[in-house]
């Protein structure tokens, strides 16, 4: 066996898969190029674990028998490609955690939703008593938890980056919810390539397993008409179909899994829009593939609270209500968020864009934004494409004058969000910086406005 473990990242999961390979009698040695955070390098101190950070030494990483790669290193890295040539095996800390545990895994991949359907997921299993696991891109990391592996069972949120690493996992239900184009310069710009990336998820699943996909999507429906499926096939769509799976009718969302059906009525559930009705069929399905009961489904669900940043209440002020939406950071999320909105919206966009093409929103953008407030270093690009279709456009570099602007513009009633559709590096840290920082300004607006 190979013995000799070399890591590459010490954020979460590069330090959770250097804890596991210390416990199962490996040499470990951690190199991050960066900086790394205290808590990491204190936790690998105390476990006696070699680490650098500020650089890579070549010489000591070409001489690994095993590589544990960060997600977020691209494969045009030049040490990347030196390991490449030397033939040395590269995967993900979920793949390596996956070889030292019995418990089964509800994976979710897809280019929007994963974080919701993910942690909703975990919602339904842990409060309908499974004895469940919360990893991937959310919480603690897979490799840190298999160390003492208590777990039945774990839900992943899996990017496509850590789909790329990863080569014996298996899923026992796998989840895929869309594909629209993301990240594309880590795949050659070939949205092929990408789409490819997603669809590992299915990798090593048998005809026991399942695989929940939202087959409206136009990317995923093309794919199944020539992919062939090992896995049982659960289709979730918002029209009524007569497949086996989930759909919307009307006011009730209908399941039909193994000759049962059930429904789930829209107005007693945690989730508003389209988007989110996708993802509560997505999770009931995984619950109702494991054997879970659906009569719990709705009591099960309904103290749930989603990720901070996405569509998340972040207050009201005199009957106008302010919504962070701050994880927004493509223009297919705004199009889920405007989209989940029957008031007239009062909408902040803005920051680096990555190459955003509006003319998908532009009738939902007329139907129900009725003034968009640009918030970024160079806003050009969305006032040239929305100037004349939106009744008022205002523009700001500073989130709290964003936000004294679109209060400004809004009436008893409106609802402003913060959905940005672009990445927030000109003005913030990070979406969650942004998001708080939103959140923070809409507090002192209401201490200024109740003061006055």
């Amino acid at each position: 066996m190979a013995k000799n473990l070399v890591i590459l990242g010490a954020g979460e999961s590069g330090t959770g898969a250097a804890l596991l390979g210390k416990s199962k009698g490996f040499t470990v040695f951690v190199s991050d190029k960066g900086l790394m955070a205290d808590k990491y390098k204190s936790i690998l101190a105390g476990e006696g674990i070699e680490f650098e950070e500020g650089k890579h030494d070549e010489a000591r990483i070409l001489n690994a028998d095993l590589i544990i790669k960060s997600p977020g290193i691209p494969e045009k890295n030049d040490l990347i490609k030196a390991i490449r040539k030397k033939g040395i095996k590269v995967i993900s800390e979920i793949e390596f955690a996956s070889y030292y545990t019995n418990a089964k895994f509800i994976a979710i991949t897809g280019s929007n939703g994963k974080t919701t359907t993910t942690l909703l997921t975990y919602h339904l299993l842990k409060r309908l008593g499974v004895n469940t696991g919360l990893a991937g891109n959310i919480g603690d990391s897979l490799a840190k938890q298999v160390i003492d592996d208590k777990f039945e069972y774990y839900v992943l949120e899996l990017s496509s980056f850590q789909l790329d690493d990863m080569f014996e996992f298996k899923a026992h239900v796998s989840i895929l919810l869309n594909i629209t184009p993301d990240h594309l310069d880590r795949y050659e710009y070939k949205f092929e390539n990408y789409v490819n990336s997603k669809f590992r998820i299915l990798q090593n699943q048998t005809s026991s397993d399942y695989f929940i996909t939202f087959t409206d999507d136009p990317v995923i429906s093309e794919q199944l008409k020539t992919r062939e499926l090992n896995p049982q096939l659960l289709s979730v769509s918002l029209s009524e179909k007569e497949s086996e799976g989930a759909c919307q009718s009307g006011a009730d969302l209908k399941f039909s899994f193994n000759k049962n059906d059930f429904t789930l009525p829209v107005n007693k559930l945690p989730l508003k829009g389209k988007h989110n009705m996708v993802n509560i069929m997505a999770a009931a399905l995984a619950a109702k593939a494991i054997g879970l009961d659906e009569d719990k489904f709705v009591e099960a669900m309904s103290d749930f609270k989603n990720a901070s940043h996405r569509l998340e209440d972040a207050g009201e002020i005199n009957g106008v209500k302010f919504v962070n939406d701050s994880k927004a950071t493509n223009v297919d999320s705004v199009f889920y968020a405007l989209d989940s909105f029957t008031e007239p919206l009062i909408w902040i966009a803005g920051g680096l864009d990555k190459g955003n093409e509006y003319g998908q929103i532009e009738q939902l953008v007329k139907d129900k934004v009725k003034a968009l407030v640009c918030m970024g270093k160079d806003n050009s690009k969305l006032v040239e494409f929305f100037s004349g279709k939106i009744q008022k456009l205002e523009d700001t570099d500073n989130v709290k004058d964003a936000v004294q602007k679109a209060f400004a513009l809004a009436n008893k009633g409106d609802v402003v969000l913060l959905s940005p559709a672009c990445a927030s590096f000109d003005l913030f840290k990070n979406y969650e910086d942004r998001g708080e920082k939103f959140k923070a300004q809409v507090l002192e607006l209401k201490k200024e406005v109740i003061k006055n």
